[in-house]
């Protein structure tokens, strides 16, 4: 059995958050050396980019509540602005319940998307 490798991030306190976060879910891998994320056929569907915001992809529904409850918008990141997913905001990333949910809805939507083709052989 090969060693789990260790994933580093500038943020530490929002990294132990996230990671709180994806362990909830037993079907969840926590990926990523530098920028941590969880994907499913090849469709990323949370992140933790480099400030430590945390991004997650919703179904268009979803995503315009969540933005609108928690006053909250689309992520950007390299200056782009991501459509698809919306930035959680650092308080509700602290409360792993309520958020659990959240994750739960994108997971859910990632497994209706088709999966995207590997390069592994």
């Amino acid at each position: 059995m090969a060693a789990k490798k260790t994933i580093t991030h500038p943020n530490p306190e929002q990294f132990e958050n996230y990671k709180k976060l994806v362990e909830t879910f037993q079907d969840i891998e926590l990926k990523g050396d530098t920028m941590p994320y969880t994907s499913l056929n090849g469709h990323m569907f949370s992140y933790l980019d480099k400030e430590g915001k945390m991004a997650l992809k919703l179904p268009k529904t979803e995503l315009e509540a969540f933005i609108e409850k928690y006053k909250t918008g689309f992520h950007q990141a390299y200056g782009i602005v991501q459509k698809d997913y919306a930035t959680v905001p650092d308080s509700l990333l602290e409360k792993t319940n309520e958020l659990h949910k959240y994750l739960e809805i994108s997971y859910e939507y990632t497994k209706t998307l088709k999966p995207k083709p590997t390069k592994k052989k």
